[in-house]
Order: C-alpha cells, then structure tokens, then sequence
C-alpha cells in the first residue's frame, strides 16, 4: 500500500518537469498534422464525375456498348465528365464547342498523351515526336522532322528513290501477270511505300538491314503492342497478369529484337563515310541526324536512345498510315 502512493507522486512530479514544458510544443505539432492532412484530402476542382468504386473506378457505368453509356452519363453530368478506367483518370468530352475549345484554344494544356508501359518500353521513355511532353524538346524534334524530311527540298532529294521502287513496283506487276498469278494490290503498295520511307530515314529496305528479312515484321510488332492491352496501365497492382497473359515477355523480347536493329542501322551511318561536298543530297534521314548529334548543332543533347526513337516514329507513322 505505501508503494502505490510513492508511484503517484512520482508520475505527478514527472509529468510537472517533463510533459507541462512540452504542451506547446505539442500543440504546434498537431495543429501542423491536422493541417497537413486537410490539405492531402482536399479535393483538386475537378469536372463533376459519376460515383466510383475502389478499384475499378467507374467502369460499373459502362454496359456493352460503351460510347452509349458515356453518352447516358453525359446527359447526366454535363459534356465535360471526369471518367476513372479503373485507375487512369480520363476527362470525357461530349461536346462539339469544348472540344473545339481544347483543340483550339487550350490546346498546349491537352497536348500530351497518356503514357503506357508499351510506349514507355517501345519508344525509349517516350523521347519520340509522337508522345514526347510538349515543350523545348518537342518542339526541336518536330523542327528536325519537318526541314529534314518533310521539306520540299528533302521530297525532291528522295526522287530517285521514288522512282526506282515505283519501277520495281510495275516490273513485279508485270512479271506476276505473265505468270498468271494472282495479285494482291493492297500489299504490293503497301511494300512499296514502306522500302520508299525506309530507304529515305535508312537508306535500305528493312529487310536489307539484317540480310535475313527478318527485320521487316518489326513495325508490325510494335503497333501490336502499341495497341494491346495492359493489365499495369488501368490496374498497377495487377502488373503481374502482364506476365501471365504474355504481354511482358513479348514485350520484352520486341524491345530486344527493335534495339539490335536500331543500334545496327546507326553503327553502320556511323561507320560509312560520305563525302558531304560530292553528295549533298545522298544523306538519308540518320545520317542527317547523326550530323546534328555530333556536331552539336541542336539546343539540347540528342542523345543515343533519342535518336533511335526518332528513327522508329517515321516508321511507325508509315505503318499507321498504311493501317
């Protein structure tokens, strides 16, 4: 019984000397918490938005016609509706006057595009034109891609090649006739316009690069797994379906197989040596880029990842192009 009082006016005269001093101190702290936790859950001025769920977001609202569920979902929450693909936040525009409005007049502030796995393992972090961040590097890339391959001047240097595939074109056309074969149009032009676009970034046909022909199924590769889809981008936790399904490994063995060529094409520009002075106009489009990597005629560095990614997005534009 004598121990029990002892402790009282022990813990009475600790809390006197240590806790009273430190109250203010305490008091500071927790009014910076509590503010700190209103702030991380206070809500940014979105659009107005339908109801969502934990995990999959607001992918319940969507039956099996999916533009007409949108559509229900806009009369409800006006054209412009905040939509969650299970964790990818998307802005739904349902209106003919706001997309005029964000193409037009906004258009810097929507200019980016959403950044996938696929486009993060493909295209060198997103370095090429196409899903670059806008701003001094954009900008630069597109103004390479426009004098250097897109200009008059270019069109007419690349006439010879033109030419020539066209001729080559016609002569297989009428080879196949006199044999009495069948032809398939749609892939002769499509083969045509392909060894037109890479003999002018390249300077050979894809299947020129390699010896073997094997190269000429990469851009079909790539636009697969630029267009399938991710289990990581809509729900990070389920990055591993990726695995299961294939998509990773495929992925990853595109990646490889893009790199081995890229890297080829670009150690044999670099190795070839040309007389500038006597054939201006027999650079292709790597050569001319690897002219302003190494003589440093650009405002930033162009990398060799960079390069590459450009390379890739002409020749994935051509292959869009050709569908």
């Amino acid at each position: 019984m004598v121990i029990l009082p002892l402790f009282q006016q022990s813990w009475q005269e600790l809390y006197k000397i240590t806790f009273i001093p430190l109250l203010p101190l305490l008091f500071l702290f927790s009014f910076l918490y509590v503010f700190k936790c209103i702030r991380s859950t206070g809500k940014p001025n979105l659009p107005p938005s339908p109801p969502k769920l934990p995990i999959i977001g607001n992918l319940h609202h969507l039956g099996s016609l999916p533009h007409r569920s949108l559509q229900a979902l806009s009369n409800k929450y006006g054209p412009v509706m905040f939509f969650y693909f299970g964790h990818a936040p998307t802005l739904v525009v349902s209106s003919a006057d706001m997309a005029r409005e964000m193409t037009k007049t906004h258009d810097i502030l929507f200019s980016n595009r959403p950044k996938t796995t696929a486009t993060n393992s493909l295209l060198y972090g997103c370095t090429d034109l196409a899903f670059s961040s806008y701003g001094e590097y954009w900008r630069q890339v597109r103004k390479i891609c426009v004098l250097e391959l897109l200009s008059l001047k270019r069109v007419q240097s690349f006439q010879y090649t033109r030419e020539e595939e066209v001729s080559i074109l016609i002569n297989k056309v009428h080879d196949l006739c006199l044999k009495g074969v069948s032809i398939n149009l749609s892939e002769l032009l499509i083969e045509n316009s392909n060894n037109i676009v890479t003999r002018c970034v390249f300077g050979k046909k894809f299947g020129e690069v390699d010896g073997k022909g094997k190269s000429s199924e990469l851009p079909r590769k790539v636009m697969v797994l630029l267009a399938a889809f991710s289990w990581e981008d809509y729900f990070p936790f389920l990055g591993w379906i990726d695995i299961l399904m294939g998509f990773k490994p495929s992925l990853k063995s595109t990646c490889g197989e893009l790199d081995a060529f890229l890297d080829q094409v670009v150690e044999e520009h670099k190795t070839m040596k040309r007389d500038d002075d006597e054939h201006p106009n027999k650079k292709d489009f790597a050569d001319i880029l690897l002219q302003l990597q190494k003589n440093s005629m650009l405002d930033f560095e162009l990398s060799h990842d960079n390069l590459k990614a450009i390379l890739l997005e002409v020749i994935q534009l051509q292959q869009l192009w050709n569908g």
